[in-house]
């Protein structure tokens, strides 16, 4: 096995004085990386380098209605790329999110041993980056995302859940 130390910024428990914001530190933790043969098997079957991208591919829109966050999806297929087009809800009405490219990752379900595509995309909004994971579990498209704002206004990053139908 191989061990790595992996760095991290982290808040401290105490905010710093007078300013109401938390104080970052850093923290390590030693991590090990196990052997190609100590993987999933499923990893390294070469079906997993060709799963098929079909169930992905087309126009999703929130199961919520009422969403303040992402309404809308659009997964596109050009080769071997992904393009992801993203709508959130904005006061003022829709908010078109600037394309992406998407990378393709294999989803190993644990459950029934499931062997699905599943896409990655980075959005950067310049004051906000946008991580997002995008699946599809049982005919429904369930994207995570995790947000970082990078302009020093104090707003908590967070991570968040949303879940989507099809709409073609």
């Amino acid at each position: 096995m191989c061990e790595s130390t992996l760095p991290w910024s982290t808040s401290d428990t105490k905010p710093k004085s007078g300013s109401g914001r938390f104080e970052n530190s850093t923290m390590t933790q030693n991590l090990e990386f196990k052997q190609s043969r100590d993987l999933q098997p499923a990893l390294t079957d070469p079906a997993t380098r060709t799963l098929n991208a079909d169930k992905l591919i087309g126009r999703w829109v929130n199961t919520d209605p009422e969403t303040q966050g992402v309404a809308e999806i659009k997964i596109e297929q050009n080769g071997k790329e992904f393009l992801v087009n993203v709508v959130g809800a904005g006061l003022d009405g829709r908010i078109v999110w600037p394309k992406a490219r998407a990378r393709a990752l294999a989803n190993l379900e644990e459950e029934a041993g499931q062997r699905t595509l599943s896409l990655a995309a980075d959005f950067d909004f310049g004051f906000m980056k946008a991580e997002t994971y995008l699946r599809v579990n049982k005919g429904v498209l369930v994207i995570v995302l995790f947000n970082t704002f990078n302009d020093d206004s104090g707003r908590s990053n967070y991570l968040n859940r949303e879940f989507f139908y099809r709409k073609d």
